[in-house]
């Protein structure tokens, strides 16, 4: 189960709040809370206007690279950005993201390549987002291909199946996991991941609906997360789901989680 802590991004209105007034001290204090609750990746995504993006991402890097040891994931639309943001990094993180859109995953990818770097890639293309799940395993198929070409190990792709609103889904997230299972199928190795919230735009009570379709997520193969680390009761129900399903020998990472604080009964 790999965490992505979603906090310090200029889309949050507390955390763009912050960045425009260069609070550095709220930045670090989100590195150093999402650190110890339990995050593998910090992602850093500044979300703000093209000309001063990468100079604001190198503030936010250095930032929670001077706080915390948990690697950066350098995430922004641009991929460029996210190119350049990676030489501030100190060690490996996790590239956030690409897709098969324009030329964005060679560009990508013959950066990435001889590294050890992490990434995210999203199952849509210059068609948009595939509609059918036989339409986002054929993008699946043609970014494997291209992760071959490069000689990128499948353990190294965090892959983003697509999540959209449940209010406006004809079949839940049937689709998904039916994507889900395919791709862990073909690739054993590989990770499957996305933002969890996405799931519950435009619904009430959007924690319920986060926490059930983690739980269904994790069932058919998701392992790895971009979520608020800081929310207890989704890190409780994600520790919960995963001694469930026998992939915690004898409950210790739940025990030890429940310990440390991550969650709480």
């Amino acid at each position: 189960m790999i965490i992505i802590g979603e906090k310090i991004n200029g889309a949050i209105p507390s955390t763009g709040k912050a960045i425009v007034e260069k609070d550095a001290e709220f930045i670090r204090n989100l590195a150093i809370k999402q650190a110890e609750a339990g995050a593998d990746f910090i992602d850093v995504c500044a979300s703000v206007d093209d000309d001063i993006e990468l100079e604001t991402m190198k503030w936010l890097i250095d930032i929670v690279q001077n706080a915390t040891d948990v690697p950066i994931a350098v995430d922004s639309p641009n991929v460029y950005t996210c190119i350049e943001s990676m030489k501030y990094c100190k060690k490996p993180g996790l590239f956030n993201s690409v897709s098969l859109e324009g030329d964005k995953v060679d560009v990508a990818f013959k950066i990435i390549a001889d590294t050890k770097w992490e990434c995210v890639a999203l199952l849509n293309s210059d068609k948009g987002i595939p509609k059918t799940a036989k339409d986002r395993l054929d993008v699946f198929t043609d970014l494997m291909a291209k992760c071959k070409e490069y000689n990128i190990d499948s353990s190294r792709m965090h892959i983003d199946p697509l999540i959209e609103m449940l209010c406006t889904s004809e079949d839940g997230i049937n689709m998904v996991t039916e994507v889900i299972r395919e791709i862990k199928k073909q690739y054993p190795t590989i990770h499957v991941t996305g933002a969890v919230s996405n799931i519950s735009f435009n619904l009430p009570a959007r924690r319920i609906a986060n926490q059930a379709f983690a739980v269904l997520a994790m069932n058919a193969g998701m392992d790895s997360f971009i979520l608020d680390p800081l929310n207890k009761d989704m890190m409780g129900m994600l520790y919960a789901t995963e001694a469930m399903m026998g992939e915690d020998e004898f409950c210790m990472e739940y025990i030890g989680a429940f310990r440390e604080g991550i969650f709480v009964k």
